[in-house]
């Protein structure tokens, strides 16, 4: 085996850890902002129901008045009935307190409508309360949690890199450029050969050159996708070999 081989699968091991962690490192910042962007909406929620209770209760207020004020006009209008001359303005009277009760219903329909939004406002806010200093205290503790496993990642992620470090400057400058532009272009940059073929691009390899990987100690790419190539033996490649020999 090539004294590189084993060196540069390690870093390839290393290098694919170390996209994990990045990965998760660098999805903790929008994960922290979901979960309070999960607050605040709760809190704007809650505010705004509060806003609304408060619209509706003087806005049934309002309405009384107007139903005070209106039972003052009829009860003044009734009054006036006993001074009137012609049947003809009596009429007119009669049916000007019609509209005016007609109005109060409107206007009472109006409040039972009002009092079913003021019950179901009431509910929302007064479980909304109970519930603001524990979805407070949840949303600090998924946090904290968020950044202690990022500061956790971030630590390991470093240990890694130092680790990288130290296996590129083992491996000779010739490999590691090999490495480097197989991952870059690749992804992965060191594949075992299985079954005669690359498992990076699964072109089967020529059958001198499939040979020359498994017996001899040169580092080999793939003729096709330049990717690094290791020979894995497997149990059933020994059962063939065995059988070979037997024969």
């Amino acid at each position: 085996m090539h004294p590189d081989l084993q060196t540069v699968r390690e870093l390839q091991d290393v290098d694919q850890s170390i996209g994990v962690l990045t990965a998760r490192i660098d999805a903790i910042p929008a994960q922290i902002k979901q979960i309070q962007d999960q607050l605040n909406q709760f809190l704007h929620a809650y505010e705004e129901r509060k806003k609304r209770l408060a619209e509706n209760q003087k806005e049934r207020r309002d309405m009384d008045a107007e139903v005070q004020m209106v039972r003052a006009k009829i009860s003044k209008h009734k009054d006036q009935l006993y001074e009137v001359k012609t049947n003809e303005a009596y009429k007119a009277m009669v049916h000007e307190i019609e509209g005016e009760e007609a109005k109060i219903r409107s206007i009472e329909d109006r409040i039972l409508d009002e009092m079913a939004e003021a019950e179901q406002l009431e509910s929302y806010v007064h479980d909304a309360a109970a519930r603001l200093d524990s979805e407070r205290s949840r949303v600090a503790a998924e946090i904290k949690d968020l950044e202690a496993e990022r500061a956790k990642d971030l630590a390991e992620r470093g240990s890694l890199e130092e680790r990288r470090q130290t296996l590129v400057a083992a491996l000779s400058s010739s490999t590691v450029r090999l490495y480097e532009r197989a991952r870059k272009s690749r992804g992965t940059a060191v594949v075992p050969v299985i079954d005669a073929s690359c498992s990076g691009c699964h072109v089967r390899l020529r059958p001198q050159f499939y040979n020359e990987i498994r017996t001899s100690d040169a580092l080999h790419t793939c003729e096709s996708c330049g990717r690094i190539l290791f020979y894995l033996e497997l149990a059933t490649d020994k059962g063939v070999e065995g059988t070979r020999v037997a024969m």
